[in-house]
């Protein structure tokens, strides 16, 4: 339900009036961070288009939100468990110790995928969820068996009479072959169906699917509490996070030997993990950044009080935007498989010239 996405009550209330007018376009793309509910809010979606008893509030009957699904009909009851016969997921997959072959996908995880979704709110992040099963440190992607299963679901008709709906998570990690079968069905949707894209990245997917969507843009909730990185310092664990706090004072030294042997250390961390790490990196930027032009407080979480303390002050407007496209490109480059000694080489200057600044 809308109800449960605090923060994002706007946002709700325009993607409820086009349902009641009835301008629903068959393939949309969220795009935005899942813990500021972009998942969620796709979710959301469709529960409220199928809702057989919408609520639709006065002025003045709800604080915010002008309508929202019932929560009590067949329908609600369903999609709240994810349990709607049409409701189908596509999400990044990788063999697993239990499920193996040169042909998984994401029909092979479905029940996996729904425990995770709900035992997190729709706020989980690509490296909790290969930790969910067990395979934190293979790449997950989306892959051509899971576009030709897509196609097969959305050429069926519907069960319940209502949408046929599939909703793909994390839809940047489609590779080539996958993204451009996809395309087709954009091209040529089904009657009464409904594809969902969500993205934390919309920049890694193909140009010729970004034009035949209708973007959906989910922006970060704004609280003047303090910044908190808890979730990416639990993704992150305790020897992650100490690897971060001596790489950086050490980029403000930049001893060679002792630099190449510490990117050698986050080499050798698998590809899931150096996601986590930047990821984690780059959060701490961005609340330090908060914490330097607007006063917001920011707790890193890095396990080092004295590192907390001090940090925040080398972060301002003369070095964010150079800091934060270095760890954007090392993401992007690590999620395309470079080699990642390379990559964290590379970044390492970027951010020793940046934090001089």
């Amino acid at each position: 339900m809308s109800e449960d996405i605090k923060g994002q009550y706007v946002l709700a209330n325009r993607l409820t009036e086009i349902i009641d007018s009835g301008r629903i376009g068959h393939a949309q793309l969220f795009e935005g961070k899942n813990e500021d509910g972009a998942f969620a809010m796709a979710l959301a979606y469709v529960q409220y288009l199928n809702c057989q008893n919408k609520k639709h509030y006065h002025e003045g009957e709800h604080q915010g939100l002008r309508a929202d699904s019932c929560g009590e009909c067949p329908s609600c009851k369903k999609f709240e468990q994810l349990m709607h016969t049409d409701l189908h997921f596509v999400f990044p997959n990788a063999v697993t110790p239990k499920v193996k072959g040169s042909s998984v996908s994401s029909d092979d995880f479905q029940e996996e995928f729904r425990d995770y979704v709900l035992s997190t709110k729709a706020r989980g992040s690509m490296g909790s969820w290969f930790r969910h099963l067990g395979i934190e440190n293979k790449q997950g992607m989306i892959r051509e068996r899971d576009a030709d299963n897509l196609t097969k679901e959305l050429s069926l008709c519907s069960y319940e009479g209502g949408y046929k709906i599939v909703l793909i998570w994390m839809a940047e990690l489609m590779n080539n072959t996958a993204a451009n079968k996809l395309l087709k069905t954009l091209e040529e949707p089904s009657e009464k169906t409904l594809l969902l894209l969500v993205s934390e990245r919309s920049e890694g997917m193909l140009d010729t699917i970004l034009s035949r969507v209708q973007r959906v843009v989910v922006k970060p909730e704004v609280d003047d509490s303090a910044q908190s990185l808890s979730s990416k310092a639990q993704a992150c664990t305790a020897e992650e996070r100490q690897l971060f706090v001596d790489w950086l004072r050490m980029l403000f030294k930049l001893k060679m030997t002792n630099l190449s042997e510490h990117v050698d250390k986050l080499s050798t961390m698998g590809r899931e993990r150096q996601k986590i790490f930047l990821g984690y990196a780059l959060e701490v930027m961005r609340g330090c950044f908060l914490n330097s032009v607007a006063g917001l407080p920011v707790n890193l979480e890095s396990g080092d009080e004295k590192f907390d303390a001090a940090f925040p002050r080398m972060i301002g407007t003369g070095n964010i935007e150079m800091i934060e496209q270095s760890l954007e490109e090392a993401m992007y480059a690590i999620e395309r498989n470079a080699n990642p000694k390379i990559t964290f080489m590379k970044l390492s200057f970027n951010l020793s010239r940046g934090l001089k600044r």
